[in-house]
């Protein structure tokens, strides 16, 4: 096993607004049995151009797609996701011996539907990884998610790995919130073992927010939370919501924009305005959304898991991700979660950008798959078993 790599950690999330790339420093477990250890040597966020972002999006929600496209538009990433680890080299004035690339997104089907009579998870990832190995001339770890949909599990999150990894506390619940396109968390009760993580999709974080942004604001987002801060919350809007199935399906789960797309957004905006709001408020509503769909979860399956494993511990909640800049869905987070005993931080106050996170949790799976160490956490993905994750093309 390699004592120390520096990995290149590739993200380019639900949210399709641009690449993040992370330079680690990856080391071996100090003891046998250990975890590895990872060490952040920079950060830097690359945004799509409108382009590139119409065409990942119009793949997103495609009913019929030309398969040409398609094909266009995998390799047109890897040559993106390439220029973007040598801009990041440069920047730091570091060379990656390894890149772990997650790849966009395109379609996630996490729980089996039947399909030419037999029952089929599926998951599609676009980014072709020989470009980005052979412009880089470093072998590329890619592909995360099959292995374990191919051990029954869900394929997502894969992130508890990295969170377990770096976060675990032995006096400390901690519960790790991504706020990406999707929102996702991780529970790791204090002094828990891997097995005693809980982790699954909450529902949408930034996804709704963004679409309801470009459809009524020709915005891409809605910064710093602005929009929303002056529009009403209509409740009645998240209650209806909140009561549909995903909502109440018992951990493990996942979700993309298959449930939480176009036709979605089209249905929610549609239900803002029979209740009389107007665009702002169709904003605020989104983000109360957000900030609802992540205390009902806390509420309905971490709690209990928490109180369980560690009665006497106190509850750290920490948030990553682009919806971290969002002021106002911050505040809904802290208005519903303190009152539950529950000291809400941003990840940078751990010492990684809150950007950054899951560019970083991809440089340590791709170490670990470089040497052969299963990446999974099963609690998380409902996996049968422990898998080694992703596909390496030789640079």
């Amino acid at each position: 096993m390699a004592k120390a790599m520096v990995v290149a950690g590739v993200m380019s999330g639900t949210s399709a607004d641009g690449v993040d790339v992370a330079l680690c420093q990856i080391s071996a477990p100090a003891v046998e049995g250990g975890v590895p250890r990872a060490k952040v040597l920079g950060h830097v966020g690359f945004a799509y151009s409108k382009a590139t972002r119409a065409a990942v999006l119009g793949a997103m929600d495609a009913k019929a797609a030309s398969v040409a496209d398609l094909s266009r538009l995998h390799w047109r990433l890897g040559g993106i996701y390439a220029e973007c680890v040598a801009k990041a080299e440069q920047q730091f004035r570091v060379k990656a011996a390894l890149v772990g690339c997650h790849g966009q997104t395109i379609y996630h089907q996490g729980v089996a539907a039947k399909y030419l009579g037999a029952p089929i998870r599926a998951t599609w990832q676009m980014g072709e990884p020989s470009v980005i190995a052979e412009r880089l001339r470093v072998p590329v770890v890619s592909d995360f998610r099959p292995a374990d949909l191919a051990a029954g599990g869900q394929g997502a999150p894969l992130v508890p790995m990295l969170d377990y990894v770096m976060f675990r506390s032995a006096k400390v619940n901690r519960v790790l919130q991504n706020l990406g396109g999707i929102g996702n968390l991780t529970a790791i009760p204090a002094g828990a073992a891997v097995d005693g993580v809980m982790a699954f999709d909450t529902g949408p974080a930034n996804m709704v927010i963004d679409a309801c942004m470009e459809r009524l604001f020709d915005k891409g987002f809605d910064r710093g939370g602005a929009v929303a801060r002056r529009g009403r919350v209509l409740q009645p809007v998240i209650e209806g919501v909140l009561r549909e199935g995903y909502f109440s399906a018992l951990p493990p789960k996942s979700c993309g924009r298959e449930e939480f797309g176009e036709a979605f957004v089209s249905r929610f905006i549609a239900a803002c305005r029979k209740t009389g709001g107007a665009d702002a408020d169709v904003i605020a509503t989104a983000t109360g959304l957000t900030a609802a769909s992540v205390v009902d979860a806390y509420r309905k399956f971490v709690w209990a898991h928490l109180g369980a494993r560690a009665p006497l511990a106190k509850t750290e909640f920490i948030a990553a991700g682009g919806g971290v800049k969002n002021v106002t869905l911050m505040g809904m987070l802290r208005e519903g979660l303190e009152p539950l005993g529950v000291t809400v931080r941003g990840m940078d106050e751990l010492g990684i950008e809150a950007q950054a996170k899951e560019a970083v949790a991809f440089a340590l799976l791709a170490w670990m798959t470089w040497n052969r160490v299963p990446g999974n956490v099963v609690s998380a993905t409902g996996a049968a078993r422990p898998v080694v994750l992703g596909k390496v093309t030789f640079g």
